[in-house]
């Protein structure tokens, strides 16, 4: 149970607007952090890190993206995606080519192994869901608040 504790008088009054529990970055964290753990024994069964099950995510949803292409839709940059894909090409579940229309681009596609692990998710997916004990409409109701939330800080970051 966690307590809640005093500010400290030397702080103005509008400070109980910095406390930890109230902030929803902490929240985000927290919960993202939560998530994490409860992913991880289930991933480490099926040999998988928890960016290597989002690639694979995403390439089930879509085969044979280009590198930009993917980093874009899991949200890694190439520097951290590309040695996170080659590491995924070793243990056997994507491959890497060249495109024939333009040499430039590297082609993400699964391996018949990558396919195949897609079963084993599903058994993965539904443990998460029982953890998280949320109806399947709470889940979807959550989801969709976070990527409007998202696109929201995106809009509005400096980058």
């Amino acid at each position: 149970m966690s307590q809640t504790r005093r500010l400290p008088a030397s702080l103005p009054a509008d400070a109980s607007d910095l406390a930890l529990d109230g902030q929803l970055c902490f929240a985000l964290y927290a919960a993202s952090l939560a998530m994490t753990k409860v992913y991880r024994p289930l991933l480490a069964r099926i040999g998988l890190t928890y960016p290597q099950y989002v690639v694979l995510l995403a390439l089930w949803e879509c085969d044979g993206l280009n590198i930009g292409e993917l980093g874009e839709r899991v949200s890694l940059d190439s520097g951290t995606l590309t040695p996170l894909l080659k590491r995924m090409q070793a243990l056997g579940l994507i491959e890497r080519t060249r495109s024939a229309a333009d040499e430039r681009q590297v082609l993400i596609t699964l391996t018949r192994a990558g396919r195949d692990l897609s079963t084993a998710a599903l058994a993965i997916q539904e443990q998460v869901a029982c953890a998280t004990a949320c109806s399947n409409r709470e889940r979807q109701g959550l989801t969709q608040a976070l990527q409007q939330l998202r696109a929201a800080l995106l809009s509005n970051a400096d980058t």
